[in-house]
C-alpha cells in the first residue's frame, strides 16, 4: 500500500505513545449517583489527554466510536473555531517539533489528527467500528489517513449524510447539502447488527401455521436486467418442466433447487405459493 506522507509525520508518528497518562478527576456534584469511572462518563478537557486517560480501562474493549472531528474549514467565527489556528491547536502544535509556522494547513490538520486516531484505533475492540463525520474540505485526506492507520481492509463504507434541506445561494459552483460519514473497523469481516423493524414485516403472514413463523410469497423472476446465466429450465414439484421467464430467474440453479427441496419437504408447497402462474 502506498504510504501517506505529510510534513511533520516523523514527529507525530509515535506521539500517542509519549502522551503521559492523565488520571480522570471525578466531580461528584456534576454527576448522578455514585462516582464510577467504569460507567457512563462525560469528560471535559483536551481530547488527546482524555483518550489516553481511557486507555487503562478501555483499550481494545470499545465496540463503537462516533466522532465529529474538526472539519478544518478555516471558520473562526463560531464556538468551536474550526481552524488549525484555534488557540488549543496552536498550543499543541507549538509544543511539538512540527512548529506552528511549518507546513501547510492540511499538514497541520494531519499532524493534529494522527495521534488521536491512533489512540482511537487502540481503544477499539477487534470487532469494533469507528464512525467519523467530515465534509469535503478533508474527506479525501481523512480517507487516506484512516487507510494507513486501519489498513485498506478496515474500510467499511462511506455514508452520505444530508445535513441541510435548503440549497445555498451564496456558492458560485455547486450547493452541497451533505456531509460524509466514514466507517472503519479493525476487522475486515465486520458487519452491522441489522434492526428488525416490525413495520418492515407488516406484509408477512402465517396462514398455514408454519413453525418457522410468518412469511410472504417471493418473486422468483429476475427484473429488469437480462441474465443469460439465470435463464435455465428445470423440473418442477410435479416433474413438469418449468420454462424460465424472459429475463431469467432471480436466483442461481443451486438456490432454486434448494428452495424447491425445502418446499417439497417443508410445510409449504412451492408449486402454489412461489411459482403460481408460472407452473
Amino acid at each position: 500500500m502506498t504510504e501517506l506522507s505529510f510534513k511533520g509525520k516523523e514527529f507525530v508518528y509515535n506521539h500517542h505513545l509519549s502522551v503521559p497518562f492523565h488520571p480522570l478527576v471525578p466531580h461528584a456534584d456534576k454527576g448522578i449517583g455514585d462516582v464510577a469511572l467504569d460507567g457512563n462518563l462525560i469528560i471535559q478537557g483536551d481530547n488527546l489527554k482524555a483518550l489516553k486517560a481511557l486507555m487503562p480501562m478501555y483499550a481494545g474493549k470499545v465496540d463503537c466510536i462516533f466522532i465529529d472531528l474538526p472539519y478544518n474549514t478555516g471558520n473562526e467565527g463560531w464556538a468551536y473555531n474550526d481552524n488549525v489556528n484555534a488557540p488549543m491547536i496552536k498550543e499543541w502544535l507549538e509544543s511539538n517539533p512540527i512548529g506552528i509556522e511549518d507546513g501547510l494547513r492540511h499538514d497541520k490538520w494531519y499532524a493534529m489528527m494522527w495521534p488521536r486516531l491512533k489512540l482511537l484505533h487502540e481503544l477499539l475492540d477487534e470487532n469494533g467500528s469507528l464512525w467519523v463525520t467530515i465534509d469535503d474540505n478533508e474527506d479525501h485526506l481523512l480517507r487516506q489517513l484512516l487507510d494507513e492507520i486501519f489498513g485498506r481492509d478496515g474500510y467499511i463504507t462511506e455514508i452520505a449524510w444530508r445535513h441541510s434541506d435548503n440549497s445555498s445561494n451564496n456558492v458560485t459552483q455547486f450547493s452541497q447539502d451533505f456531509n460524509t460519514v466514514l466507517v472503519y473497523s479493525k476487522n475486515e469481516y465486520w458487519a452491522p447488527n441489522f434492526l428488525d423493524s416490525p413495520e418492515k414485516r407488516s406484509h408477512f403472514t402465517n396462514p398455514d401455521n408454519d413453525p418457522d413463523g410468518a412469511w410472504f410469497d417471493g418473486n422468483p423472476v429476475n427484473n429488469p436486467a437480462i441474465r443469460p446465466t439465470l435463464q435455465f429450465d428445470f423440473a418442477g414439484p410435479n416433474d413438469n418442466m418449468i420454462k424460465h421467464p424472459p429475463n431469467g430467474w432471480r436466483w442461481s440453479k443451486e438456490t432454486m433447487d434448494e428452495n424447491l427441496l425445502l418446499a417439497n419437504y417443508g410445510s409449504r408447497t412451492m408449486e402454489s405459493e412461489l411459482f403460481g402462474e408460472l407452473i
